[in-house]
């Protein structure tokens, strides 16, 4: 047995930071650690056999590690190193070349949003700068239904075009990368591209492999119980499904009027939902990772590109849809402008006033919020990882909404792991669910009051 704990657990994931994200399995020298389900349907580092040397190289890629030592970079750090010839910089955006809102007009019809991922992809392989992909895409195991594949032909790029928002490890595939032939692209949200830049900063050979990296701009990452709730909803025999989409499109209407779809195995009939049915899954936390609460990086800032949806006039009234885009080194904006100037890009300048007003309500949340997180942590005896953003002291108001969905987060998914139906869940949030609308409803009339009256919200 294991006769010395990997410091990753007793410090990250014994504190509910673990995202598992699998840079600390690639890193472990005494390959002491491996990924598994947790009980609220996360992946996360736990230990096996092999005995632990204590070297502590586990901790030191970890996206969320609550101690760093004095060589430990954050976001800025990292960003210093890997894309220092971005030559703007933003307190909210980070180091980029310039932002823009568009889509491919190849791989719109079959991507979740705008199908720059693909294009860009399909670019790289061209101009012979990567010979694989590593991204999201059908897993061939019974306990998940998605999982990093590598992909070394552009010809298969259309299999991994959608957005998933179930749960993933880079563990195996960092370790594949090394054994591969050639360079590699990388997608992933932020905490992952963090981990992957961390690991390039300690590994030469990962960073002489990993030449280019697509952030995915995310809302939060969702237990595999989102996926199992959306099925019941839809209408499966739990948990007797498969082929779960979380992205479906109505081209005649609007970007937000989008569906979860799976296969019923039983009937094998398509089952969906339109997510207006379901409500708002994002801005409760409901199933979202503890880890997510403390994350103050929205926009992947250490990616080459960043991708996320354009939720803003006019872009979000198109259902076939737009992404926003980061362009962050000279390689992602030389390719986008010759996509443009193609025409195989539909691209225009977005100013950075608007593109922060895209993702103001993660702002809100992750930047404005992050004090009022960190004390209710603290406050409670968790261990919490130190920040960029914690210096911004909320009104009682919007610490009530702060704590409202801390406890959401949690409940759903003790609600979940309990009873594993979806309408017994639902009966059992209301009365979270209605708390948390209330304070939600007192803070928007509390801002509004004090908007009138030109006092600070």
């Amino acid at each position: 047995m294991n006769l010395s704990k990997p410091i990753v657990l007793s410090k990250v994931v014994e504190n509910d930071l673990c995202i598992g994200c699998g840079a600390c399995i690639q890193a472990c020298s005494s390959k002491a650690l491996d990924v598994k389900w947790n009980n609220y349907g996360f992946l996360v580092a736990t230990s096996n056999d092999n005995q632990c040397d204590a070297g502590g190289a586990c901790i030191e890629v970890c996206p969320f590690n609550p101690e760093p030592g004095p060589e430990y970079k954050n976001e800025d750090g990292l960003a210093e190193t890997f894309l220092y010839e971005s030559p703007k910089q933003h307190p909210k955006i980070g180091r980029y070349y310039d932002i823009y809102a568009g889509y491919s007009l190849k791989h719109r019809i079959t991507s979740s949003s705008g199908g720059i991922a693909t294009f860009m992809y399909e670019k790289l392989f061209d101009k012979g700068l990567i010979n694989h992909v590593v991204t999201v895409g059908e897993a061939g195991t019974a306990d998940a239904h998605y999982q990093y594949n590598i992909v070394s032909n552009k010809n298969n790029l259309l299999s991994i075009s959608k957005t998933r928002y179930h749960p993933v490890t880079l563990a195996n595939a960092l370790e594949k990368i090394k054994q591969l032939d050639g360079k590699v692209a990388i997608s992933g949200v932020g905490c992952f591209i963090k981990a992957i830049r961390l690991a390039q900063d300690k590994d030469p050979v990962l960073k002489e492999k990993i030449t280019f990296l697509v952030g995915i701009i995310c809302g939060g990452v969702k237990s595999k119980f989102f996926t199992d709730y959306l099925a019941g909803r839809a209408g499966t025999a739990l948990p007797k499904y498969s082929n779960p989409e979380y992205r479906v499109k109505e081209p005649t209407s609007t970007a937000m009027d989008y569906g979860f779809s799976c296969t019923d195995n039983p009937s094998s009939a398509t089952k969906l939902i339109k997510m207006r049915e379901v409500g708002d899954m994002w801005g409760t936390g409901l199933f979202k990772a503890n880890a997510c609460d403390f994350c103050d990086d929205v926009t992947t800032e250490l990616a080459d590109i960043s991708l996320g949806d354009a939720w803003l006039k006019p872009y979000n009234q198109d259902g076939r849809g737009h992404n926003v885009i980061v362009s962050r080194s000279f390689i992602a904006d030389q390719i986008l402008l010759e996509g443009r100037d193609s025409g195989e890009l539909e691209l225009e300048h977005l100013p950075q006033e608007q593109f922060l007003a895209s993702q103001q309500g993660s702002f809100n949340h992750r930047h404005d919020g992050m004090s009022t997180r960190l004390a209710l942590a603290t406050s409670a005896g968790a261990v919490v990882p130190p920040k960029r953003v914690d210096k911004v002291k909320l009104p009682i108001h919007l610490r009530l909404v702060q704590q409202g969905r801390r406890q959401t987060r949690l409940k759903s998914l003790e609600i979940w792991a309990e009873y594993k139906n979806s309408v017994e869940f639902d009966r059992r949030m209301k009365p979270v669910l209605l708390k948390l609308k209330l304070v939600t409803r007192l803070s928007h009339a509390v801002r509004k009051a004090k908007k009138i009256s030109g006092m600070k919200s």
